[in-house]
């Protein structure tokens, strides 16, 4: 007997996850992540333009830069505990603000008053400082956890673009326009990024008693508090600051000295620098789509790989080892630093996130300055072959030794099931 056969059921499944390409929301706040990042990669270079040209001297401008940099490191944990306690994108409104304040500032003292530049530098240095923070916590609530790998790799993509373009923008730029009109141009990209982004989680429904609040002191050290309660955040961020204090700082001290004493030429020097940012820009589109069994094991050897960017100045080889040493060197960062941001704000509770990503901020860009001071009296005391291998040695080890650290395979996360 014939039958009619039954209608295939259609086979059922989660959808496709939506590109974070595609959420104007995230796209905004992209928008104005870049634009912090052009005006904070663009202003060193105006400031050494003013410097060339006479309007600021030598002594000015390391006043004027220290001064950015302590405006810097006071105002990224301040803007942690706030961007905890008030709403993430008022934060970035007023810190962004502050900073494009700054530059009119900036450009009203140029060659006039350096009490002022320097006044403003701070200004600008805490409007920045207080900025990431919030940026990364606001990340977290503008983009579904599924998409915030995708999400991270994006904005680690802009502030290497914006290492690039910054610098190079401004050049030419400066052959239309003087320092003074830079100056205000870095003031308008502020004001892009304090404006354009929008609105992260609900705010609290209006008539709510608000609860009662700590000092900014005990806030921050809850937020410390929060951090220990993450072995592979601890492990992880000793590494990390290891690896910029010595590594980082190492490089940038000895790659200049090698690039003219060995090689006879700048052009070294400036390819290796180009390698590293073009390499950090691949490395972060990898880790767009990259999901690693262990992660944090991955994380981990991808930031240990710096030390080839040390391990290559020690030794008499072709530039073009040294080049693609560095190349590698730009790939492994973010394939530590792109997992990195994205496990901490899926295991970080998000009411202490911004305070526990103004640690690392605060850890691994404020001790960078130290070790750019000991680096070199340390290779005037004990040469420079020594010293970079020893800072070669650390990276190596240091980010091996975090990874043995439990929890730090998965960052946190048990194995199984992927994030949600």
């Amino acid at each position: 007997m014939a039958t009619t056969p039954l209608p295939a059921t259609p086979r059922t499944g989660p959808p496709p996850a939506r590109s974070v390409l595609r959420d104007t929301a995230f796209l905004r706040l992209w928008a104005g992540t870049t634009a912090s990042g052009l005006a904070t990669w663009a202003l060193p270079f105006v400031l050494g333009l003013a410097v060339l040209h006479r309007e600021l001297g030598a002594a000015g401008l390391g006043l004027v830069l220290a001064a950015r940099t302590a405006g810097f490191l006071v105002a990224v944990a301040v803007g942690g505990v706030l961007a905890d306690r008030h709403s993430r994108r008022a934060v970035v409104l007023w810190s962004a603000l502050a900073a494009a304040v700054a530059a009119p500032l900036l450009a009203l003292g140029l060659g006039r008053s350096l009490v002022l530049m320097t006044l403003a530098a701070a200004l600008a240095g805490a409007g920045q400082g207080a900025c990431r923070p919030a940026f990364q916590a606001l990340t977290a609530e503008v983009v579904a956890a599924d998409r915030r790998q995708q999400a991270n790799a994006a904005m680690t993509v802009a502030v290497r673009a914006s290492t690039l373009a910054g610098p190079t923008l401004t050049a030419l730029l400066a052959a239309f326009v003087d320092v003074g009109t830079l100056l205000l141009g870095i003031g308008l990209l502020w004001l892009v990024a304090a404006l354009l982004p929008g609105r992260g989680a609900a705010a609290p429904a209006p008539g709510a008693a608000p609860a009662p609040r700590a000092s900014l002191r005990a806030e921050f050290v809850d937020g410390i508090r929060e951090a220990r309660r993450h072995p592979w955040f601890l492990a992880g961020l000793g590494a990390l600051t290891t690896v910029i204090a010595l590594g980082y700082s190492a490089t940038s001290v000895a790659l200049p000295l090698i690039s003219r004493d060995r090689y006879g030429t700048e052009w070294v020097l400036a390819a290796a620098m180009t390698a590293y940012t073009v390499g950090a820009l691949g490395g972060a589109l990898v880790a767009a789509r990259r999901r690693p069994r262990s992660p944090g094991w991955s994380a981990f050897a991808g930031l240990a790989v710096y030390g080839f960017a040390p391990l290559s100045l020690m030794l008499p080889v072709h530039p073009a080892v040294v080049i693609a040493a560095y190349v590698v060197a730009g790939i492994g960062i973010e394939l530590f630093n792109v997992p990195w941001f994205t496990a901490t704000q899926r295991e970080v509770a998000p009411d202490k996130l911004a305070r526990v990503s103004s640690l690392d901020f605060l850890l691994s860009y404020g001790l960078a300055p130290l070790g750019l001071a000991l680096i070199a009296p340390a290779i005037d005391a004990f040469g420079v072959t020594p010293v970079l291998a020893v800072c070669a040695a650390a990276c190596f080890l240091l980010p091996a030794a975090a990874a043995l650290v439990p929890t730090a395979r998965h960052f946190g996360r048990t194995p199984g099931p992927r994030a949600r």
